[in-house]
C-alpha cells in the first residue's frame, strides 16, 4: 500500500495539539484540521492566500507570524513524531 506511511497515526507535540486537537492522527487528518482552522479563524493573507498569518495558537507551531503553505507543511512535520 503506498499510503501506509500517510496513515500511519502520529504523535501530535502539545503546540500542535492546541490547535487541532491531540492525537494520535494520521499526516492527513492533521493536514485537513490544520486547514479547517485556518479557514474558520480566516488566517489566510487576503492578497496572497498562498500565505498563512499566524494567531497565538499557530505561532507556537510555525515559531514565525507569516508562512507559505510549502513551508507551512515542514514547519507542521516538526511537531509529528
Amino acid at each position: 500500500m503506498a499510503n501506509a506511511a500517510f496513515m500511519k497515526p502520529m504523535t501530535i507535540s502539545p503546540q500542535l495539539a492546541a490547535v487541532i486537537g491531540s492525537g494520535p492522527m494520521p499526516r492527513t487528518e492533521v493536514t485537513k484540521k490544520l486547514w479547517d482552522y485556518i479557514k474558520k479563524h480566516n488566517l489566510q493573507n487576503p492578497a496572497n492566500k498562498r500565505n498563512i498569518k499566524a494567531d497565538e495558537k499557530l505561532k507556537a507551531v510555525f515559531g514565525k507570524s507569516e508562512v507559505n503553505m510549502f513551508e507551512m507543511t515542514g514547519l507542521v512535520s516538526k511537531h509529528l513524531k
